[in-house]
């Protein structure tokens, strides 16, 4: 496992280094969530039930912003090729990277979800709800974000095919995400919810990266 951490802590530590691309995403969550009550009013009513849809549509697009560079600079200097070359597992070496994108474009997200969601009046438990939901859907964003930013690795105007290829994927997780905040504000229950989440997790944890090395690979040869 120490190739898996090796690879958590240099990307980190590269993104210590590019602060503006972490910040630009964080400031694009926050300005799309203050977009949403300046633009419909103040009805508390209203604002408490596009609550959960605002939250992950503004989640979900901002974890896109830094999709297209998760492989990109790896693959400009030659450093892409040495991880494809080198005798440890291609799979540990890109499920650090994914586990590295995820701690700093989904879990800043999952803490920063509260905050925003007091401009719409959500009340205790819901916000719960919402932070759980994030905390099991924003990785699965990640995971299927790797394999598109692996198939349009090099490829010109990537970006727009990255997006069309991810946002279909997107949707399970963005229904099942508000989904489960919608059941908690009618008094339904939400393990339901949960559990496709935590399925959905679980399947793109084990496909996921076997999918993004074999793009890789591809991309690279």
């Amino acid at each position: 496992m120490n190739p898996l951490f090796g690879m958590i802590r240099r990307d980190l530590l590269l993104v210590m280094r590019r602060k503006s691309e972490t910040l630009t995403a964080l400031f694009f969550f926050i300005v799309v969530m203050s977009l949403f009550p300046l633009g419909i009013g103040a009805d508390p009513v209203l604002l408490r039930k596009i609550a959960p849809g605002a939250i992950w549509v503004a989640a979900l697009l901002s974890s896109m912003l830094g999709l297209q560079r998760m492989f990109a600079a790896d693959h400009t200097d030659g450093t892409l090729e040495q991880m494809v070359l080198s005798p440890t597992p291609l799979y540990l070496l890109i499920s650090g990277k994914i586990i590295s994108h995820w701690i700093v474009s989904g879990l800043p997200l999952v803490l920063l979800a509260p905050l925003m969601a007091i401009q719409f009046d959500v009340d205790v438990g819901a916000l719960k709800i919402v932070v759980l939901a994030l905390l099991l859907g924003t990785p699965i964003l990640s995971l299927i974000g790797a394999i598109g930013a692996a198939l349009t690795l090099g490829v010109r105007g990537g970006g727009v095919l990255l997006s069309l290829l991810v946002l279909p994927l997107y949707i399970p997780v963005l229904i099942f995400g508000s989904g489960a905040v919608y059941a908690y504000s009618s008094g339904l229950d939400v393990s339901g919810h949960f559990s496709l989440l935590g399925a959905l997790l679980i399947m793109s944890g084990i496909f996921s990266p076997l999918a993004t090395t074999a793009a890789i690979r591809v991309a690279i040869e």
